[in-house]
């Protein structure tokens, strides 16, 4: 079934079953392969994306229940002009295997326009469901806060 998606400010024409994960469609039909298959059950985060800036697991979510614009890493920012919440991530060295970062950094990113100036509890409560192996939680919770108070500088 042919369906119009509009994905980082471009419209994009797929012909793929309604039941086909958003995530299989992103990586294998549109190529933009910065989010992530990790658990596949919603459980870990990696394939986060936003919807009309909601986050949302890409990996469950199918193709023919998404609505709205869909936002991916590439959408977010690029190496050149990239978003607050990426620029944080760098500079707190956030990455260390970087596998989850692509989710990790959509969640905080949309953490950071429902709450802009968020508690470490509201950050611990937002990113839960976004798991890291490598263990970055505390500068994941210190990237954040830095992009809030850039944020609010700008």
């Amino acid at each position: 079934m042919s369906k119009t998606l509009r994905i980082n400010g471009k419209t994009h024409e797929v012909d793929l079953p309604d039941d086909v994960p958003l995530l299989w469609v992103l990586r294998d039909e549109i190529g933009l392969t910065g989010t992530k298959f990790g658990c596949g059950v919603t459980a870990c985060g990696a394939c986060t994306v936003q919807v009309d800036g909601e986050a949302m697991r890409s990996c469950q979510l199918s193709l023919g229940d998404v609505e709205g614009e869909v936002t991916t890493i590439e959408g977010l920012g690029s190496p050149d002009n990239m978003a607050k919440i990426q620029q944080a991530w760098v500079a707190h060295q956030v990455a260390q295997c970087g596998y989850c970062q692509s989710g990790q950094i959509m969640q905080a990113a949309s953490l950071l326009a429902e709450n802009p100036s968020p508690s470490d509890a509201d950050i611990d409560e937002a990113m839960q469901g976004n798991l890291c192996r490598c263990g970055t939680y505390p500068r994941i919770r210190a990237a954040i806060h830095s992009a809030a108070k850039m944020m609010q500088e700008a």
